[in-house]
């Protein structure tokens, strides 16, 4: 079996494809160590595998392993379940050697004047070996391609590379366009469900879940939507990624939307930030307009619309992306419209034909698009609208209505996408997510 696959990773046994006997010589021979899959202290149980010590991430099971009662891991079920019984595998032989390659790059686009400035810094901190380093760019500003140059210079030094993200769908879309960027790269896309565990990248794109079987591994981490759900709110997930590095490591922060802990970071000089204040098209982002309607919780749940949204589809000439805040509001909505003979489509997160839909309104197969917030953010559509109903519930904070008004104007062939929030009563939410928008709009012209 390759080295690589066993570089920088922390294993399960069930994760490692090798005999005992293979297994046992590797760890004879100090290249594999072996670590308890759960520790208890005097007060606590720490799982090695995720990091987790919060109590109600642990509880008993019977184990048919051991014959004996003891704890797992819940926070670990996703990505396969860890008993206290069980034991961890970390490679601890010397470095793996990769490519270095001359080239590695065959994107033959051109990077903007302000995009070209965020990519010096974000190499210049790579090559300085610093840190950290937070890029702070709207929607639509085309961090992917800012990243080409400092992923070629890690390649070219025959180092290791992964960009993380909370979602899989990101992942998804990332990996043809990498593929296509650097196609002389091995590029492993990881993500639940993945059949791609190939193990042996050099560069790898994975939801932050999957750092859960990396330690020690990257000599660069790119964080993508740091600000998004649940990559923000789990502590446990920042561990993995802190893990995932090598202790000389850089790590470069992604994000339209920080939150208030980066702002505070940024304020206080303590995270080095680059600003990108304008899409790569060089149109300013759409602000949303707000639209009060009292009776829209009536009109939504009898899928009857709202005046203003007819008059909306009366006016409209683009294809519209429309944001619900509930799951269960998605076949009521669909009824709504197919009232106006339009074509439309609903997806959420536990839809089997999530990727597909999606791919299928990427190429005009139907007019709208009725989701809940698992499209915010990732996913580009060209030529559309973004229309929001019932954009004062709780799950549509400042960062979620900024990323969502980001999916309009994204294309340089129609920068002007509308935007629309229908609301019952105007929250904090809404006029933050304006005025955000509205700075960096100003931010952008005075460049």
């Amino acid at each position: 079996m390759d080295e690589k696959f066993l570089a920088g990773k922390l294993l399960l046994r069930q994760e490692i494809p090798l005999t005992t006997q293979q297994l046992e010589q590797l760890i004879d021979s100090k290249k594999i160590v072996t670590i308890e899959a759960i520790t208890q202290t005097l007060f606590r149980y720490r799982c090695n595998r995720c990091m987790t010590t919060k109590r109600h991430h642990f509880a008993s099971i019977p184990c048919k392993r051991c014959m004996h009662e003891h704890v797992y891991c819940r926070n670990c079920i996703r990505t396969g379940r860890v008993l206290a019984c069980e034991t961890l595998y970390y490679w601890k032989r010397e470095a793996i050697s990769w490519p270095e390659q001359l080239h590695p790059c065959e994107w033959t686009g051109s990077l903007t004047k302000h995009q070209q400035h965020a990519a010096e810094v974000i190499n210049c901190t790579l090559q300085a070996k610093k840190k950290e380093l937070i890029c702070w760019a709207v929607c639509g500003a085309g961090k992917t391609e800012m990243l080409f140059p400092a992923i070629t210079t890690v390649l070219q030094q025959g180092m290791r590379i992964c960009l993380a993200t909370p979602r899989a769908d990101v992942v998804r879309e990332l990996a043809p366009r990498f593929r296509q960027a650097f196609p002389h790269t091995e590029i492993e896309a990881l993500y639940g469900g993945t059949e791609e565990r190939t193990g042996i990248a050099q560069l790898v794109l994975a939801t932050t879940h999957q750092l859960i079987r990396y330690k020690h591994a990257f000599d660069c981490i790119i964080i993508d939507e740091i600000d998004s759900f649940p990559y923000h709110k789990d502590d446990s997930l920042h561990q993995l990624a802190k893990r995932a590095m090598k202790d000389e490591a850089s790590a470069i922060y992604l994000t339209a939307t920080p939150r208030p802990k980066e702002k505070r970071r940024i304020q206080t000089k303590e995270l080095p930030v680059v600003f990108v204040p304008i899409r790569f098209h060089g149109f300013p982002l759409p602000v949303p307009e707000l639209i009060l309607d009292r009776k829209l919780h009536k009109n939504l749940q009898k899928s009857k619309a709202p005046q203003s949204f007819e008059h909306y589809l009366e006016t409209r000439y683009r294809r519209f992306l429309l944001f619900v805040s509930t799951i269960d509001q998605l076949p009521k909505v669909k009824k709504m419209i197919s009232t106006f003979n339009i074509t439309s489509e609903t997806v959420h997160a536990e839809d089997p034909k999530r990727k597909e839909l999606v791919d299928q309104f990427r190429e005009n197969k139907f007019d709208c698009l009725i989701t809940t917030t698992i499209l915010e953010r990732g996913v580009t559509f060209p030529s559309i609208d973004v229309i929001v109903f019932d954009a004062g519930h709780q799950v549509f904070d400042e960062a979620a209505l900024v990323q969502i008004a980001g999916r309009a104007g994204r294309s340089p062939d129609d920068p002007n996408g509308h935007v629309l929030f229908f609301h019952q009563g105007k929250t904090n939410a809404m006029v933050q997510a304006i005025e955000q928008i509205t700075t960096m709009n100003k931010k952008g012209r005075e460049l």
